[in-house]
């Protein structure tokens, strides 16, 4: 059942293990191949070869401070006890294999809903554009209505978010971009893409370092709080 409102875990895994951005796909498959493929889905999101799980992802591969990382959320804090019991991993990350071990676990424990402030973030490698919406970008040339078109967007990616936190939003989401990079082009599985970096305010309290918009599970779009204060966080 959806609740309008409830805190959201999240355990931030980093490893002592420097990758490269293209390599974070590489680290997810090195991940699975040292469970022996035998995770629970939430690591991988396939239910069968040809089945795919179609919600927002709670287990996500990143690279944060350079280092490989994995941020589990909500359920997927529940299932990464047979990763946390190895004592290192033996990943291949494509041609070499290296030995990783955990350096730092962080846990935290954050109310996500809507306030009458609004919160300050950083959105850093954010897919926005879809071929539909990009055809929508690539024909709107003013400057504010290509913003009023990504803050829409982005409107829908933190609403996704939250449903697939079963969290239901009542009150309005309100998200004003504030800041805006040039957007740059990222090649992922042979397919270019572009990306933005984006700063914006937003009346929706959400965890740091979760992935927002497409390939959120793979380093795509990390969300950082840009102030200090985190009244909501317990």
């Amino acid at each position: 059942m959806e609740t309008k409102a409830r805190y959201i875990k999240t355990l931030t895994i980093i490893f002592d293990l420097q990758i490269s951005n293209r390599e974070i796909p590489l680290f997810r498959g090195a991940i699975l191949q040292a469970l022996e493929q035998k995770g629970n889905l939430l690591f991988h999101n396939h239910i069968e070869d040809t089945t795919y799980r179609y919600s927002y992802p709670l287990i996500q591969y990143k690279r944060l401070s350079e280092k490989a990382t994995i941020v589990c959320i909500d359920d997927g804090v529940n299932v990464v006890g047979e990763l946390l019991e190895k004592e290192h991993l033996i990943l291949k990350i494509g041609k070499r294999e290296v030995t990783a071990k955990i350096e730092k676990i962080i846990p935290n424990r954050i109310l996500v809903q809507t306030w009458k402030e609004k919160f300050s973030y950083f959105l850093k490698g954010w897919l926005a554009l879809n071929s539909e919406n990009y055809l929508k970008y690539k024909n709107t040339e003013i400057l504010k209505e290509r913003i009023n078109l990504l803050e829409q967007i982005l409107k829908g990616n933190l609403l996704s978010v939250c449903k697939g936190l079963d969290i239901f939003i009542s009150e309005e989401i309100t998200v004003e971009i504030q800041d805006i990079s040039s957007p740059r082009v990222v090649v992922n599985k042979g397919v270019r893409l572009m990306v933005f970096d984006v700063r914006f305010l937003c009346n929706l309290s959400l965890p740091q370092n979760i992935g927002i918009g497409k390939n959120a599970s793979i380093g795509y779009g990390i969300l950082k709080l840009n102030r200090k204060e985190k009244e909501y966080e317990e």
